[in-house]
């Protein structure tokens, strides 16, 4: 049985290979990340198909950013479509406009802090203010749950200081940069286990590679489910 604490993403570069892993897959996993890397390969057609057609749940990872007329316009019309979540900029201003863009809906929207795939050199790269790159990332997490969002997105190595916020009770936590023992990283910088994440607050996982890129896609994919507490 598939358990909806993984979330598997769709990393791949067109809608009919993700169709293929998904039927590879099969009943193990519920739960499929759809990012931008997709979308001009079929990936909303794709989403639209495994939600309607098959049953399956449906992660939206586009990372909205933008004024927020504009986001909520977007938001309006991504939840047409009746899909999980969605993710936008965990900035206040785009977080207010994308739960206005969702109301009315049971869409979930998701505020981005820092990305898995950053550090500190990074942050310094981009003009971010200096700090520690947690305690950035739980200073956003906090803002955008105190702007309404529904949960936020973090690395696992957040997970636990964001659980602990006040501002957290009863909101999800998503964690990329997950990563099975003896995995590669890829462009991954701050990862955990499954298990870690889990056990440090985290509501959801998201795997790809180390799924996708698996001779046996299924067994990878149980291999995980088995891990988790």
């Amino acid at each position: 049985m598939s358990d909806d604490r993984l979330i598997v993403a769709i990393d791949l570069p067109n809608a009919l290979a993700g169709l293929d892993l998904s039927q590879r897959l099969g009943d193990s996993v519920n739960f499929y990340k759809i990012g931008l890397g997709m979308l001009t390969g079929g990936g909303l057609a794709l989403a639209n198909e495994l939600k309607d057609e098959h049953g399956k749940r449906i992660f939206l990872d586009m990372k909205l950013f933008d004024i927020g007329a504009t986001v909520e316009a977007a938001v309006r019309g991504l939840a047409q479509f009746n899909h999980d979540f969605l993710t936008v900029h965990g900035d206040p201003h785009v977080v207010r406009a994308a739960k206005e863009g969702a109301s009315g809906t049971n869409m979930k929207i998701l505020g981005v802090t820092v990305l898995t795939s950053l550090d500190r050199a990074d942050l310094d790269d981009g003009c971010i203010k200096a700090g520690d790159i947690h305690e950035i990332t739980l200073e956003r997490a906090a803002k955008a749950l105190e702007a309404g969002a529904d949960g936020v997105i973090a690395s696992p190595q957040e997970a636990a200081m964001i659980r602990a916020l006040p501002e957290a009770e009863g909101r999800l936590i998503v964690t990329p940069g997950v990563r099975p023992s003896g995995s590669a990283l890829g462009d991954q910088k701050r990862v955990a286990t499954p298990a870690k994440a889990i056990s440090d607050g985290a509501d959801h996982i998201v795997v790809g590679r180390p799924i996708w890129q698996a001779t046996n896609a299924r067994e990878a994919a149980q291999a995980i489910l088995d891990e988790l507490p």
